[in-house]
């Protein structure tokens, strides 16, 4: 490549479809690319690979060492709500104050009620797509349903079932990736082998999802995120849902955990709406087959929610059967507040504008400083969510980990590279999950400027290693 390299000789915006994977980094399209994100004449001598890469490598490793020098301290982990968005439902603290009882006259303050209040069931039918009376409202966290329908599984029987799931020789989760790191903890906690399925822009892989499905008796689930997916923010199509609620499986008692985190969770006006799987499964034939998950955690107060979960019949008197063995209850106090504080579904629409005031201006930043020092770079990619809580960064293969250190070393604390996948092991090494939704909004910036410096630095150091 002795010659400069024009933008009609490649194609630069090789990613077209905003994630497209990249070339391996030996691949001349880089080398290609780097000529003109350097911002030298194509035709000059100079722009070639071995004159430009020093030059962006320089440049970033001085970037870096004003970043380390700033001693910074500053944390982008986890996707918890910000103590400005926990304000807003300061009001439940005060609650239920002299009242103990609910709409149908029940003594929340005593044993009983299973299912949890119907009034606040009723709120939230609508949202999780679950008929109220096929909807319970216990605990205060989905992930805690999501273990127990997980040991109740394996230590009894499922609808469906002909032994436990402990009896089986193997069993197997399809776990579409990027995904969520709880639920790959889970599955390793139980011994479930993880099998990665990957995401596209409608939703998992639907073609690798039925064969393995159809093929693997073992295969006994699938976690979905189905609204604003954590961590890219796909929503699933109507056509997905479909065929997850229609396709044949070699396991009888296989089930979709429908983990439906972010009904409610818009960063738009766009509220984007999803297939109602429950009644798809139900249509195609296979009432029992979706178990779905839902949470007031990011909607109130992240520590004392209140978790629901719905299904068929079936379902849910297998979950409430086992649940009796354990609990006597639900925490009616709490749910009763909740009723009082959200009175219905406009009441839950309208706090969660108030929630999406405080995020999307913390999402439009960090979209912004993205494009503005990773944009025609070649060295990332990013998701543009409507709503959730989380931003994926795509780095080149084989460098995800290495960024997070450095930004570690830099007083910049990100999410483990290979969270994102089974096992913490994300085999092309190049995803990182942006959590905007914790540190004060000033911070936002600086913490995403810091991010692409690490990203430059460690993109041009292995462009160079890889050339020279």
């Amino acid at each position: 490549m002795g010659r400069g390299w024009r933008e009609s000789d490649i194609d630069v915006a090789w990613p077209a479809a905003g994630r497209e994977p990249y070339p391996p980094l030996n691949h001349w399209w880089w080398r290609a690319r780097l000529c003109n994100v350097g911002f030298r004449d194509p035709d000059s001598p100079s722009a070639n690979t071995a004159d430009s890469l020093p030059a962006l490598l320089d440049a970033a490793r001085s970037d870096y060492e004003a970043l380390r020098a700033k001693e910074l301290s500053l944390d982008l982990t986890r996707g918890k709500p910000s103590a400005r968005q926990l304000d807003l439902s300061a009001e439940l603290l005060s609650l239920p104050g002299d009242r103990h009882t609910s709409a149908d006259g029940t003594d929340c303050r005593n044993y009983g009620a299973a299912d949890g209040l119907l009034e606040l069931r009723e709120i939230f039918s609508g949202f999780l797509q679950v008929p109220a009376g096929q909807l319970l409202a216990v605990g205060n966290s989905s992930l805690e349903l999501m273990h127990d329908s997980l040991v109740h599984a394996l230590l009894g029987t499922v609808p469906g079932a002909a032994r436990r799931w402990a009896d089986e020789e193997r069993i197997a989760f399809l776990c579409p990736v990027p995904g969520y790191d709880r639920h790959f903890a889970l599955c390793e906690r139980f011994g479930i082998e993880m099998i990665p399925v990957p995401m596209t822009a409608e939703g998992p892989d639907m073609d690798a999802v039925e064969r393995l499905v159809a093929e693997d008796p073992a295969v006994k689930g699938i976690w979905c995120v189905p609204k604003y997916s954590n961590p890219d923010g796909t929503c699933y199509s109507d056509e997905t849902v479909r065929r997850l609620a229609a396709m044949p499986t070699a396991a009888p008692d296989f089930r979709i955990f429908w983990d439906n985190a972010y009904a409610v969770h818009h960063l738009t006006d766009e509220e984007v709406e999803i297939a109602d799987v429950l009644a798809a499964c139900a249509a195609s034939g296979h009432p029992d087959r979706v178990l779905v998950f839902g949470s007031t955690s990011k909607i109130t107060l992240a520590g004392a929610g209140v978790a629901f979960f719905g299904s068929s019949p079936a379902n849910v008197a297998w979950l409430r059967g086992n649940s009796a063995k354990r609990s006597i209850g639900p925490d009616k106090i709490n749910q009763l507040r909740h009723v009082m504080f959200l009175r219905d579904p406009d009441g839950v629409r309208d706090h969660m504008r108030r929630h999406r005031e405080l995020l999307r201006p913390k999402f439009d930043t960090v979209l912004r400083v993205l494009e503005e020092r990773l944009g025609g770079t070649g060295l990332a990619t990013w998701s543009t969510p409507r709503g959730g809580y989380f931003i994926t960064l795509d780095v080149p293969d084989g460098c995800a980990r290495e960024v997070v250190r450095r930004a570690a070393d830099a007083g910049l604390a990100l999410t483990p590279a290979g969270a994102t996948h089974p096992y913490g092991d994300d085999p092309r090494d190049r995803t990182i999950r942006i959590a905007p939704s914790f540190p004060d909004s000033s911070e936002i910036a600086e913490i995403i400027d810091g991010v692409a410096t690490c990203v430059r630095l460690v993109g041009y150091e292995k462009l160079v290693s890889g050339v020279s």
